[in-house]
């Protein structure tokens, strides 16, 4: 099983100065000792359940170059980005250039989007009333365009683009991976199955139901479930996981028997260098092995 780190909070100790300094040293420790993965929420304010909307919440894709600069091999991606937010040639070409810089390491994280009070609050396009997932498809078949180098003009209800050019290509063949997040039955699983190379669900009771749903809507479209990584945002910290390890393997254990590939945790406020190597030594080695 792979593992990875969701960077959510930018709450740190010492205030707004500090940011950039604690971020670097989570990411680039979280490199160091391993972590496959690492990622950043693309919201613009904080979400409700971590914290106030005012809190510190940076911008998705400047942040994941910024990580790009102080490590070498974790694969960097959002979890994920709300697709009404960014035209899709400019997030084609965001993930792409993430891809480059960092010699082939991203993740495109995609979804519907879902967070009214931002998209009001920034005068952006609101999810819930924008066709977000037909803007969805529409935006996954443009980046396959662009992907494959095929630059004709793409008509669709939402977007039109008379010269859908990606120049650099990205070094990740045949592209980076698209990981389309959410667990909506009807429209989202149906799209993981028909566009993503994975997906990311939450560790909740459900779980097991949404990926039988998800290999039903394979089978349908005739896809191997198998070629699809299945990703799940644990319900716990990695500085939580570090104290409870025994809790932490026994849910693992359960997660590699329905077929996850990877575990995502998420940090603490105060997550160190100190807690990672913890993670490390109690934790990391037997999940790998699962």
């Amino acid at each position: 099983m792979k593992i990875g780190l969701q960077i959510n909070r930018f709450d740190f100790d010492g205030g707004d100065s500090k940011i950039g300094e604690h971020l670097a040293m989570v990411a680039k420790k979280a490199d160091e000792v391993g972590f496959d993965s690492l990622w950043v929420m693309d919201h613009f304010f904080q979400i409700h359940y971590l914290g106030a909307s005012t809190d510190p919440m940076l911008e998705a894709y400047t942040t994941l170059g910024f990580i790009a600069g102080v490590t070498k091999r974790a694969r960097l991606g959002t979890m994920v980005t709300g697709v009404v937010y960014r035209a899709p040639a400019l997030l084609v070409k965001a993930v792409t250039t993430l891809d480059v810089v960092s010699g082939g390491r991203a993740y495109m994280g995609i979804g519907a989007g879902w967070n009214e009070e931002e998209a009001v609050g920034l005068g952006l396009t609101r999810p819930l009333e924008s066709g977000r997932f037909e803007r969805l498809e529409e935006t996954l078949k443009i980046a396959k365009q662009m992907w494959a180098g095929d630059r004709k003009p793409f008509h669709g209800k939402f977007y039109q683009l008379e010269k859908p050019i990606s120049s650099p290509q990205p070094i990740s063949k045949p592209h980076p991976p698209i990981l389309i997040g959410g667990g909506g039955e009807q429209k989202t699983l149906k799209l993981v199955a028909q566009y993503g190379d994975a997906c990311n669900l939450f560790n909740t009771p459900e779980l097991e139901h949404k990926l039988s749903v998800l290999k039903e809507h394979c089978e349908a479209v005739g896809r191997d479930y198998e070629e699809i990584e299945k990703t799940v945002l644990m319900s716990m910290t990695v500085d939580h996981a570090a104290s409870h390890p025994k809790e932490v393997l026994e849910r693992a254990a359960q997660l590699s028997e329905l077929g996850i590939d990877h575990a995502i945790f998420a940090n603490a406020r105060d997550t160190d260098e100190k807690t990672l190597d913890q993670f490390t030594d109690k934790v990391a080695g037997d999940m790998r092995a699962l």
